[in-house]
């Protein structure tokens, strides 16, 4: 599984976005279902209403009802992990979103993400001292 930042999410399913068919190509090389979490996926969906109302909405539960895109539930300790990782990179700052991309990544091994947000993804380390492989 890949895990996944709202960007895509959102660049994916809506055609007016400047990634949309930079999302879409790298897509069709990775291995469904994409990983995201409930942060990242409130996100896109906010960020999805605003651009395309329901149906853009609808588009994306629609790639969790087919099981395209999985979300990841909170553990209990993510929610300290997620505070520290935000005070760590308060000077980009680390938003929620990011925060709990990292503690799943951290907590399950992942390392690689899909993201059109590169320029934090290249910061932030897993555990301290990994880099993300960026998609």
């Amino acid at each position: 599984m890949t895990l996944t930042d709202a960007g895509p999410l959102v660049a994916l399913l809506d055609a007016d976005e400047p990634d949309h068919d930079r999302c879409r190509d790298v897509l069709e090389l990775l291995q469904l279902p994409l990983l995201t979490t409930w942060p990242a996926f409130t996100e896109a969906m906010y960020l999805i209403g605003r651009a395309g109302g329901w149906p853009g909405q609808r588009a994306l539960w629609q790639l969790v009802l087919r099981d395209d895109l999985v979300i990841r539930p909170p553990s209990e300790s993510a929610t300290e992990r997620a505070a520290l990782l935000m005070e760590k990179y308060a000077d980009r700052p680390m938003d929620l979103a990011d925060a709990a991309l990292v503690r799943v990544a951290e907590r399950d091994g992942f390392h690689r993400v899909l993201t059109t947000d590169r320029s934090d993804f290249l910061v932030y380390r897993l555990h301290g001292s990994k880099r993300f492989q960026l998609l």
